[in-house]
């Protein structure tokens, strides 16, 4: 038996075969087509080109959009020193950041919240949403934040789960940034082993695409009537797409952004914190300028712990602790 092993694997054709298996299997581990998703600013030069920006950003769409879910402006009226971008999870919308954006609001700052693409529709289960892309999340990063040039002189930009790896991409991509608060970012998720986040993601993409309810029981009776109850498999996969652009590039180079806040929750049951940490370390020995906090087991948050509607929030605590953080 040895020997006739032996002589099969002499054959040329088993060799090829192998390292055609080998390789094969091995790319699955590589994330696929991330490279293309560079930043391009095209910052406003002044307040009132911002709000003339601001003003088409819901075109087209609004009669299709809940109306609490459309672009969340709040002004002073002109460019202050801070201005703060918050960026929503996905499957929800703005109205989960106007609480806390309310009370950034009173300290001086102008607030911006801009829906995600295909994020805000009155038709909560629609399917529009699997066509959320990378490329689409990296484009609305660069947009918002362009934006936000002409609003305040010093831009801080918070964002959370797929919002907060929109937020980490602008804080590896955007000099202009002056403070990123990423939150409880969507860089994988717990139901998957970390070791196997790239070769899902890779899979997922190229397989067909999957809605799944996030309560198959309620169905479209959770959540609520602003956040959508089911989810599309490409789009969270897309999600880690952007964030492994946002994991090898920080393996290689310094973050641009000023300073950066990592918030983890410990309670928190659907990302995976392990690649957070491993992002926070690697900027951390880029030279970043940064800070780390985790809320403690102890307090049970949910994962979107930002949310003032979501059972079991502590919005209060949550809300003081990230203003102390960005403010001090």
């Amino acid at each position: 038996m040895k020997k006739k092993f032996v002589n099969l694997v002499k054959h040329p054709w088993f060799l090829v075969s192998t390292i055609l298996i080998v390789s094969i299997v091995s790319s699955f581990f590589i994330p696929w087509n991330i490279n293309v998703l560079s930043s391009h600013p095209h910052s406003v030069q002044s307040y009132d080109e911002a709000v003339q920006r601001i003003d088409t950003l819901d075109e087209g769409r609004a009669s299709l959009m809940n109306p609490g879910c459309l672009t969340q402006f709040m002004t002073h009226g002109q460019k202050v020193q801070k201005v703060i971008v918050f960026v929503h999870g996905y499957t929800n919308c703005p109205i989960e950041f106007v609480g806390l954006g309310k009370e950034f609001y009173d300290l001086g700052y102008n607030v911006l919240i801009v829906p995600m693409p295909h994020h805000g529709l009155i038709d909560r289960t629609n399917t529009e949403q699997g066509q959320l892309s990378a490329d689409e999340l990296a484009t609305y990063g660069d947009k918002i934040v362009d934006i936000a040039q002409g609003l305040g002189d010093q831009v801080t930009v918070m964002g959370i789960s797929c919002g907060g790896v929109v937020t980490a991409w602008a804080a590896q991509n955007r000099k202009d940034v002056d403070t990123a608060v990423v939150i409880s970012p969507a860089f994988g998720y717990m139901a998957i082993p970390t070791l196997l986040t790239a070769p899902v993601m890779n899979a997922v993409i190229t397989l067909p695409d999957v809605f799944v309810w996030w309560d198959a029981e309620a169905k479209e009776r959770d959540g609520n009537y602003y956040t959508y109850p089911k989810y599309s498999k490409h789009a969270l996969a897309q999600i880690m797409r952007l964030g492994f652009s946002v994991q090898v590039d920080a393996d290689q180079t310094p973050p641009s952004a000023g300073r950066i806040f990592v918030i983890t929750n410990a309670n928190d049951d659907s990302v995976n914190n392990e690649l957070t940490v491993k992002v926070a370390e690697s900027w951390r020995q880029q030279g970043a300028k940064l800070v780390t906090y985790e809320f403690p087991m102890d307090l049970a948050l949910p994962h979107d712990l930002i949310d003032a509607n979501k059972p079991h929030a502590n919005t209060e605590l949550v809300y003081q602790k990230l203003i102390d953080l960005v403010t001090h």
